[in-house]
């Protein structure tokens, strides 16, 4: 089985980074107890390196499931501490610095672009397993179309081609900067659904949170 687009390790960089992100974070900028996200996105390395450290070889559905949940509370959590920061905001929080108040909007883009990136790669077509070719159980249908997957592209055979996490991340960031679909589009309603939350969440933090902070700046 190929390992080629199957590395396992640059999800593992991705939530370690935002983990490094909560770490710096001033206490007091979001809402909860201040160990919750890290300790949620400690537990979501669990099921990414723990059979699978660097590479994709065995198949354990169950790991790929408990990804699945760990994601998708902390989701949750970040967009109730995105509610909760703009209430804060909204209430009159003129104490809160400028640099705090960037720091605290970053820490939420950024982790809504890894949390997400992390649910379409796990949910895509069944999970990256399902995805490989030599897969002895047909993927599920696509519920995002990569422009590799369009055929008559040269250079890329689409009937072998499969996502790596970095296209993943790529269409993340672009949904969460576009607050639209760029070169990749949703097929699937769950997909279409997801991508509309991803992007809520980011606009109401751009456009509330990042711009008061501007304007305290």
């Amino acid at each position: 089985m190929t390992t080629h687009h199957t590395r396992r390790w640059p999800a593992s960089l991705a939530v370690i980074a935002v983990l490094v992100l909560q770490l710096k974070l001033p206490s007091g900028m979001t809402a909860g107890p201040a160990w919750l996200l890290p300790a949620c996105e400690a537990a979501l390395l669990v099921p990414l390196v723990w059979a699978n450290p660097m590479h994709l070889r065995r198949d354990e559905p169950w790991l790929r499931y408990v990804a699945i949940v760990l994601v998708g509370f902390l989701i949750v959590v970040n967009g109730v501490n995105l509610g909760l920061l703009i209430d804060y905001l909204t209430e009159g929080a003129d104490g809160a610095s400028g640099r705090n108040l960037v720091q605290a909007a970053l820490l939420i883009w950024v982790t809504n672009v890894v949390a997400f990136a992390i649910a379409y790669w796990e949910i895509d077509r069944g999970g990256a397993f399902a995805r490989l070719p030599d897969h002895p159980h047909p993927a599920d249908r696509p519920d995002l179309l990569f422009p590799q997957m369009a055929g008559g592209i040269e250079g890329w055979d689409a009937k072998t081609w499969v996502p790596s996490f970095t296209d993943y991340l790529f269409v993340s960031f672009t949904n969460a900067t576009a607050f639209s679909p760029t070169d990749t589009m949703p097929l699937s309603a769950r997909m279409k659904i997801m991508m509309a939350v991803q992007a809520g969440i980011a606009l109401l933090t751009l456009a509330v949170v990042a711009a008061r902070a501007v304007n305290v700046l």
